[in-house]
């Protein structure tokens, strides 16, 4: 048995012993909303240039991203051409997905694609 916290009627959160005024609900261990939270996928944050840069081939779409880069600031080019890592919220990628009319859900997509590369 295990104690849960919840966010939005999820769970966020699991833990052995009762946490007064965050982890109140007893639920068992093979409960399907706790397997579930305990098998869900990492949450992809970030992922390399390269891995971002494949993904972007990959789906097509990297001629345009650099057309929408070769428009932004300096400091924007020089983070698209230079950066190691990219992170999906960062205010560069904000704009740029936005300027692409992505939803959060074709984001999150997007960066677990990339991150499998």
């Amino acid at each position: 048995m295990v104690f849960v916290s919840r966010s939005n009627g999820v769970i966020d959160s699991v833990f052995e012993q009762l946490q007064e005024g965050r982890a109140e609900e007893f639920l068992s261990e093979d409960d399907p909303a706790v397997v579930a939270f305990l098998n869900a996928p990492p949450k992809v944050t970030s992922v390399s240039a390269r891995q971002f840069r494949l993904q972007l081939r990959r789906a097509k779409l990297l001629d345009q991203v650099k057309a929408w880069v070769a428009q932004q600031d300096g400091e924007t080019q020089d983070a698209f051409e230079y950066s190691g890592t990219f992170v999906k919220d960062s205010p560069m990628m904000t704009a740029g997905f936005v300027a692409m009319g992505f939803t959060q859900q074709q984001i999150d997509e997007f960066f677990s694609a990339a991150a499998s590369l």
